[in-house]
């Protein structure tokens, strides 16, 4: 742990919108909005807009760790604690995609039962993490996202085929630039992802947000040996669909899994920008620091009756949040309301209610 660091306060006046920011966001529903028809249209069933096909649904423990240094311990973690927790594994599509079709990777995860001020208050009380294995956003802004989510709607629900052999030849040609030091989160994004075990990944929330009197990052980590040994760690999918899925299923068959969640101080204006997702935070200015520790024990980490409650039943937001740790920039911004635009459509789809949960009502057997 470093505490040395400095970090800078948090003022409202850290958030500038763009002149056209709310016409943006309706362009970034209305793409959403076109991708959960389609899909509805096609499977007959309601699913997530973003990260539709979850590979694990996992019920598992948070705990705030003791002893933080004063400027980590802020908001959720200003005090040690023990909370229930979800997480869902998964891909970025809206439409469910053979597995051959490697993009990256998304860990959303949910506290449950946590007190204090939130920021929908007339919901459970949770805070949610959206993160994904990649430290930076692909966009810097919602103009920009709104440009290739436009792009990306177009092509839900067409032409798999096309897109696993697309996916082996964007493979190639990552490994390539990855080969020379380099690498593309565009090319990652549209199947030219490394066809690696989720498990042993690291997650990041990219965007900033609001930690209590400062601003910070989060990420999430492998820390026990059973997924650090799957730090890139090739995933052979090849004839199964649903292989990443499979892996994970046989995974928390026999073992469990610890991760770190993580947290990175907002140091310095410059290097640390609020309104551009697209820029990674330098670690030398200032490292992540462990607050908390994710525990998953041995279970069945995916059924359909698992995926009722979870998938169907629940949603991750952002906005799911304390006030302490409000989500902050653009990107985040327009996430307030096309989240709440998908959860409402796949809710009326389904006929099945969303809500927040209670501790206990995810059984973890």
């Amino acid at each position: 742990m470093n505490p040395a660091v400095t970090p800078l306060p948090y003022d409202p006046a850290l958030e500038q919108p763009a002149p056209d920011e709310a016409e943006t966001i309706r362009d970034l529903e209305e793409a959403l909005r076109s991708i959960g028809e389609t899909t509805f249209a096609n499977s007959g069933h309601g699913l997530r807009t973003v990260h539709a096909k979850s590979h694990a649904l996992l019920v598992g423990t948070f705990t705030v760790l003791d002893g933080l240094p004063a400027p980590y311990a802020q908001g959720l973690f200003a005090e040690p604690g023990r909370h229930e927790a979800i997480l869902r594994i998964s891909t970025n599509p809206g439409d469910i995609l053979d597995d051959a079709v490697s993009v990256p990777r998304g860990l959303a995860l949910k506290v449950i039962d946590v007190e204090g001020e939130h920021l929908a208050p007339q919901e459970a009380p949770t805070q949610d993490f959206v993160m994904v294995n990649g430290p930076a956003f692909l966009a810097p802004d919602p103009a920009t996202f709104a440009k290739s989510l436009s792009l990306l709607a177009k092509t839900t629900d067409r032409v798999p085929g096309l897109k696993k052999a697309f996916s082996t030849v964007a493979r190639g040609i990552e490994q390539v630039i990855e080969g020379v030091g380099g690498e593309s989160a565009t090319l990652k994004s549209v199947g030219g992802h490394p066809m690696t075990n989720p498990l042993g990944e690291t997650y990041f929330g990219q965007t900033p947000f609001r930690y209590g009197e400062h601003v910070a990052k989060f990420s999430l980590a492998p820390a026990s040996d059973e997924l650090k040994r799957l730090e890139d760690a090739e995933l052979d999918v090849r004839g199964r669909p649903n292989g990443i899925r499979d892996s994970l299923i046989d995974h928390f068959h026999a073992q469990g899994g610890v991760w770190e969640f993580r947290v990175q101080l907002r140091t310095n204006a410059e290097t640390m920008p609020i309104e551009d997702a697209s820029v990674v935070w330098p670690d030398q200015e200032s490292p992540f620091v462990t607050v908390a520790r994710v525990e998953v024990e041995p279970q069945e980490s995916w059924s359909e009756a698992r995926s009722a409650q979870i998938d169907d039943g629940m949603s991750f937001s952002v906005w799911h949040a304390l006030a302490a740790h409000r989500p902050l920039g653009g990107i985040n911004r327009a996430r307030r309301d096309t989240y709440a635009m998908s959860k409402d459509l796949r809710a009326r789809q389904n006929g099945c209610p969303i809500h927040e949960p209670r501790a206990g009502t995810v059984s973890a057997g």
